[in-house]
């Protein structure tokens, strides 16, 4: 699974906050940090070496590349712009005054308000916008068209009249905060908001309303990232974090003007500071302690580069605003990273969360099955942290903490009579998407655990001292690491007694919240040995065989049978011509007969069966009746058999029959051909039946991999990549294996035979699981999680597991 690209202090630069005002135009007002410097081009784009060029090349770089673009005309008296440190400000020969905040990232403000203020088209729309190695990103938010940024609130269909005790209380006890609950509103809004705010508002009200200074305003993220990363990073970036932003900048506008006059009162402050030639830092400094949208602004590009949870407080005429943003990054990783990616270093790895199926994901009680959690925190401190925070579900997920355990799955804890199995895994994504939990397979004594091969070791002494803290009595944690890694084996033989097993699960869950350890799991294939690939080529040689001998005998007891009522239809045919009388006709048969003898073949006459059967107006002879009804009944249409061609008269549109007979030497070459294929099909059939009948027998033997018979040589082990997904060979591959399993294996605490010549108890049936258990053997399943999917006992499903050894390949990794 490739890392996503993510934002730091190397591609995202800083964050900028540009406003349209009404009549004076787009404004640059605040950014931060407060030095942007303009990133230096990369080494591949100017690859010269610095040697290679000489006077004129080394001018024309650095005025293609110059460090600071001063006011034209213009020149310092006494400091060199190569060296200023980008806080003091600076005076001209001219008398005009350079002020540090009015550069940003090598350009003027006076340019980029402009570039950075798109129109209207682009409301509540990523506007994405590349000035050289720069990018900016941002979600433009523009004032309705009525120009008033305050929402009307719609009217109830019912509304009460209003006394002055009711509007007095309601304005004595009005909110006067804001909680994070409410901001999840802002989301759900789109830009039909915007046009039905006026509709439900009162003329006169509308009218007493002042229209804002403001018309637009855009908080703008400064990236400078490598050339194939510039889109997923504007993706990310905007997905999670500008926009969202905005939306909650644009509620608080809605509610008490805030941007504007947050706007204002930071404007005010530059145009001071300008004055009194203020340096920058200390400017800065005086605007993030009065201004909360320019703290809030520090707290997005702090948070945001480093890869944290942004909070951002608002304070506002109506209450204070809170809201918390973030880019969700995954809390695993399936491979190992390059190892120019530090930031994924020190991350749990594994596979149990990317084998999982689609079809899976949307399952949840597989999903409660098979993870539980892990507190990424204390959780004494997640306890205070809710409980510092009234809310209706404060209580339910105060007891989720409380229950959850990493040896619980979601599955056990639902199972309980104090949550349901939707509050958990609700109360469970929540912790997850808050980075205050991963969800991990449940840990197990019995399972086995690694030094991940993604540890962080630079973060080891500082682990120890942690470690020696948390467990004074436990091996150091180098120690303790070296011995997980040096013979992989069950976790519960580490523990020096049963009494012991708490105690080191609990160490076990820390190794696993720091990223120290990993699960080494076992992976299955089925493996098809030669003797059951030599008996289902065997069967399926046999079949072939039978079904062309049945085949056979059908085709020859229909054609004798065709021959038969061929020969007894001819035979009573020639009867019933001989013994009839000549039939009387009338004048009309007689006037057609007379046609008949003038044109006996004519293309229009067709002979019947009364003139063909009683005389013959050619002068044919009587003997010739027979041949006669062969051709009135021709036989299925072949290539040498009588064929009809329907003619189209052009003219008429009538429609005539044409017959076309073959000759008796053509029909005999025809039959020669037919009896030859024949003759060829019989030959090689035979050939065939007698060369499956030289081969010897399949025997079942009690260990097929150790079968090393003759007729085996030339057969090679077949391995079945995925076990649920298979053909029809692949599935007779399966259902052999299935015949020489065993009947009955011991189940958990049960014996195979009893005491006194008693029955042996009840156990196990590999024969009768391995249809259920076949599906497991893909390759993407771990066998720990079998006993999960099945609600069976660990031991039971080992033992037969076990017992399907000789068939499984298996594979042990993360």
């Amino acid at each position: 699974m490739a890392s996503p690209i993510l934002p730091n202090t190397s591609n995202f630069l800083g964050v900028a906050l540009v406003v349209n005002r009404l009549r004076d135009g787009p404004l640059f007002v605040f950014h931060y940090p407060p030095r942007i410097l303009q990133p230096f081009p990369s080494p591949s784009r100017n690859s010269t070496p610095r040697d290679e060029l000489d006077d004129d090349d080394e001018l024309l770089n650095q005025v293609s590349h110059p460090p600071f673009e001063a006011p034209s005309g213009s020149l310092p008296k006494s400091v060199d712009l190569q060296n200023w440190n980008h806080d003091d400000h600076l005076e001209t020969d001219s008398g005009s005054q350079i002020v540090p905040w009015e550069h940003v990232a090598g350009y003027p403000t006076r340019d980029l308000e402009s570039l950075l203020t798109p129109n209207r088209a682009f409301h509540k729309k990523l506007y994405h916008v590349s000035l050289e190695q720069l990018c900016f990103a941002s979600y433009p938010i523009y004032v309705p068209e009525n120009g008033i940024w305050r929402k009307k609130k719609k009217q109830p269909k019912y509304q009460p009249p209003k006394s002055p005790e009711n509007g007095d209380a309601a304005s004595k006890y009005g909110d006067s905060t804001i909680l994070a609950s409410d901001v999840p509103q802002i989301e759900t809004k789109d830009m039909a908001e915007d046009a039905t705010t006026t509709t439900t508002a009162n003329p006169p009200d509308e009218a007493d309303e002042k229209k804002s200074g403001m018309t637009m305003f855009n908080l703008v993220f400064i990236l400078n990232p490598k050339k194939h990363e510039a889109k997923e990073l504007a993706e990310n970036l905007y997905l999670h974090i500008i926009k969202k932003i905005n939306k909650a900048y644009k509620y608080s506008q809605q509610r008490s003007d805030f941007v504007w006059k947050e706007s204002k009162r930071i404007l005010a402050l530059k145009d001071k500071g300008r004055e009194a030639k203020t340096t920058m830092s200390t400017l800065w400094r005086e605007i993030l302690d009065v201004s909360s949208l320019a703290a809030s602004m520090q707290d997005v590009y702090e948070a945001v580069s480093h890869n944290k949870i942004a909070a951002l407080q608002l304070d506002t005429a109506e209450g204070t605003v809170t809201h918390s943003v973030q880019i969700p990054v995954p809390f695993y990783l399936t491979d190992l990273p390059p190892d120019d990616e530090s930031g994924s270093k020190g991350l749990w790895i594994t596979t149990a969360n990317s084998f999982v199926e689609d079809d899976s994901l949307n399952d949840p009680s597989f999903l409660d099955k098979n993870f539980a959690l892990l507190l990424m925190t204390d959780e004494k401190k997640i306890i205070a942290e809710l409980q510092a925070d009234p809310d209706e579900t404060t209580a339910a997920m105060i007891e989720f903490v409380r229950l959850s355990k990493p040896t619980m799955s979601f599955h056990q804890i639902g199972q309980g009579t104090s949550l349901s199995p939707a509050q958990v895994r609700k109360y469970a994504q929540h912790f997850i998407f808050w980075r205050r939990a991963i969800a991990i397979p449940p840990l197990h004594a019995r399972d086995t655990y690694v030094l991940s091969p993604n540890s962080d070791m630079s973060r080891l002494p500082r682990a120890s001292q942690a470690w020696a803290r948390a467990f004074p009595l436990a091996p150091p944690l180098p120690e303790f690491l070296a011995a997980l890694s040096a013979a992989p084996r069950a976790y519960k033989l580490f523990a020096p007694s049963k009494n012991h097993r708490p105690t080191y699960l609990a160490m076990l869950a820390w190794l696993m919240r720091g990223g120290w350890v990993t699960q080494l799991c076992a992976f299955a294939y089925v493996v098809v040995w030669p003797e059951i690939l030599y008996e289902v080529d065997y069967e399926l040689e046999a079949e072939e065989l039978r079904a062309a001998q049945r085949h056979d005998e059908h085709a020859r007891a229909e054609a004798d049978g065709t021959s038969n009522s061929s020969s007894s239809a001819a035979d009573s045919e020639s009867s019933q011509a001989s013994s009839s009388p000549p039939p009387t006709s009338s004048s009309a048969d007689v006037h057609q007969q007379q046609q008949q003898q003038q044109s006996p073949l004519s293309p229009g006459t067709a002979p019947t069966s009364a003139n063909l059967g009683t005389h013959s107006p050619t002068g044919v002879p009587a003997s010739m009746t027979s041949s006669t009804a062969t051709l009135r009944s021709p036989p299925p249409l072949t290539a040498a058999s009588t064929s009809s061609t329907l003619i189209t008269s052009p003219t008429t549109n009538t429609t005539t029959n044409t017959t076309i007979t073959t000759t008796a030497g053509e029909q005999a070459a025809e039959q020669a051909r037919l009896d030859r294929l024949a003759t060829r099909a019989h030959r090689e059939a035979a050939e065939k039946a007698a060369a499956h009948a030289r081969r010897p027998p399949p025997r079942a033997t009690p260990h097929p991999s150790a079968n090393d018979a003759p007729h085996l040589a030339h057969l090679s082990p077949y391995v079945v990549v995925d076990a649920g997904r298979v053909g029809e060979r692949e599935s007779r591959y399966l259902s052999a294996i299935g015949r020489r399993l065993p009947e009955r294996v011991p189940a958990a605490g049960a014996k195979l035979g009893g005491a006194g010549g008693k029955a042996p108890a009840a156990g196990l049936n590999p024969r009768a699981a391995w249809p259920v258990f076949w599906k497991y053997f893909d390759g993407r399943c771990p066998l720990e999680r079998v006993a999960l999917h099945e609600d069976m006992k660990r031991r039971d499903a080992w033992n037969l597991l076990n017992s399907m050894s000789e068939y499984l390949l298996c594979v042990r990794h993360w």
